[in-house]
């Protein structure tokens, strides 16, 4: 299974279980609309944002020079329209037959508008993540580097012993 396939339909099954639980709870709670909206937004941002971090992460520890990472941008892009049309569909399929408190916009706007947001919901934020966890994986190497860099031996103010030469 490519990668970006199993990101897309992970991700697919994330935001279609934060928007049932959503349904579910603004039919329980409508006074509580906007915090229940923000929670399940966060929710996939979150795992975008993280799993996102955890690929960069790996992708700089696999390569040394970072003309050589993968192309983990069109990995996520990928994705993330892969989900955003899977997760239109299956939201209207549920909000028509299943549930309905998940909204009941027809086919062609569930699709385009609201797999559009999707996209990008999960795009950006795993494009983020995946800059931080290439960031984060050069900053230690660089300090792991510098302290190997760290013998005194070799710096021109000092001589073959050690000592400081004055100048």
């Amino acid at each position: 299974m490519s990668s970006w396939l199993l990101r897309g339909l992970t991700m697919t099954i994330v935001h279609v279980i934060a928007r049932v639980l959503l349904g579910i709870a603004v039919v329980e709670a409508p006074l509580h609309t906007t915090a229940w909206k923000t929670i399940a937004i966060a929710a996939v941002v979150l795992v975008a944002l993280i799993w996102g971090g955890i690929d960069g992460i790996a992708d700089a520890r696999a390569h040394e020079d970072p003309d050589d990472y993968s192309d983990l941008t069109v990995r996520w892009l990928q994705a993330g329209l892969l989900a955003g049309l899977l997760s239109g569909i299956v939201g209207w399929l549920l909000g028509n037959f299943v549930f309905a408190g998940i909204g009941q916009a027809n086919l062609f706007v569930e699709v385009v508008a609201g797999g559009s947001f999707t996209a990008l919901l999960i795009f950006f934020p795993a494009f983020v993540g995946v800059a931080v966890g290439r960031w984060l994986t050069r900053r230690q190497q660089r300090k792991a580097d510098a302290a190997d860099d760290d013998d005194w031996s070799v710096h021109p103010e000092r001589d073959e012993t050690g000592h400081v030469v004055s100048s």
